[in-house]
Parts: structure tokens; sequence; C-alpha cells
């Protein structure tokens, strides 16, 4: 979350469009609603909606055997999907020979590999991280996703509870942290609220 990869994909999606090539974009679950691709930074583009049901191979084969054109395919909020429908996306570029790019985070909240992330790593070609790097509220790079109530984080709940980065105090939402952060269940909001720890020395 925070690191730019829902806006990597609209730029690629730009890039091979604008030289006059075909895409089809799939998501999931994304913040700005069912069919939709957006970007925090206010971009937005339709797209396939990929429910637990959804066959990327069989959607593709109908395509094309209807005299359809797709060059390559996008799949945001890869973290989202089966393992299965991870399958279905190699079978698209090894037996249709289109090129995929998907876009997820590895971990849940907890820490732990969706499982869709895991099938991804275990089959994709090139695994790449974004070179912008998301910030934790100390200043570190942010490598873990927690998420909040109120501000304050908690480690319990369902996996997928779809949410965002600052949304108003009270409400569910998720904050990007260092994994030092993350292991003492720092917040921003909790970490002002009380010193950071036994040896952050003092401002005299």
């Amino acid at each position: 979350m925070d690191c730019g990869k829902s806006t990597l994909a609209l730029q690629i999606e730009h890039n091979r469009s604008a030289r006059g090539l075909q895409g089809m974009i799939f998501t999931r679950n994304d913040r700005a609603g069912e069919g939709k691709l957006s970007s925090r930074l206010g971009l937005v583009t339709e797209a396939v909606e990929a429910g637990d049901g959804f066959d990327f191979h069989a959607h593709l084969v109908r395509h094309l055997t209807a005299g359809g054109r797709t060059d390559y395919v996008i799949a945001d909020e890869a973290q989202f999907l089966t393992p299965q429908q991870i399958d279905q996306l190699a079978r698209v570029v090894d037996d249709l020979g289109i090129d995929v790019f998907a876009f997820g985070i590895t971990t849940d909240f907890r820490t732990r590999l969706f499982p869709g992330s895991q099938r991804l790593i275990e089959l994709a070609d090139r695994v790449e991280v974004l070179q912008v790097e998301a910030l934790c509220w100390c200043g570190a790079r942010a490598t873990h996703n927690a998420r909040t109530v109120g501000g304050r984080m908690v480690v319990e709940g369902a996996q997928v509870v779809v949410g965002d980065v600052g949304q108003p105090a009270g409400e569910l939402g998720y904050e990007v942290l260092c994994r030092r952060h993350h292991r003492r269940r720092l917040t921003a909001a909790t970490a002002r609220a009380g010193a950071l720890s036994p040896d952050v020395l003092p401002v005299g």
C-alpha cells in the first residue's frame, strides 16, 4: 500500500495503448468500487471485476474466439485472487502468448502471505519490488501493512477487509509501517500518545 502499484498499472496501460496495443484490465476489491482500477493520485479506469468464480483463461479464449484482440493483460489487486486464478493467468501467458502484468501486495495485516500472492511468487517469470518506497511515520522504509481501527493497530479479523489508508479517526483503515513499529503495534496515532520506545534519545 502507498507504493504506487496501481499508478504503475495505469502507466503501463497508457504506454501500451498509446502505441496502438489493446489490453484487458482486471481488478478485484478496488477501493473505488466494483469494476474500477484506481490510484490514490486520483486516476481511475474501467476494469473487469474478477470474483472468486472468474476464469481468466476462459474469458480471454471467449474474447479471442469472438474476434477480439488482446495484446496484454493487467491484473491489479492480485493478492485477492485465488491460487487457481493465478494458474489461469500463467496459462494465458504460456498457451495464448499474451503478456500479463500482475500487481499486488505480498502480505496481509498479520504479515502472512496472501494465497494469491504466494502462488504468484511461485509462478511469475519475474518479480519486481516497486522503486517508489512507502514510508513509515518514522521515516523508515515501510514494509508492512497494519490494519487500524481509530488509529490503533488490530491483529485479529478476516484476512480480506477492504479499506484505505488515511481513513478518518474511528474508522477501519490501513497504515504502512516499518517492521519495527509493526512488531510494536505503534501507529502514527499511538506514537503521538506516548514515547516511541526506551531507546529514543531525549530532546534537550
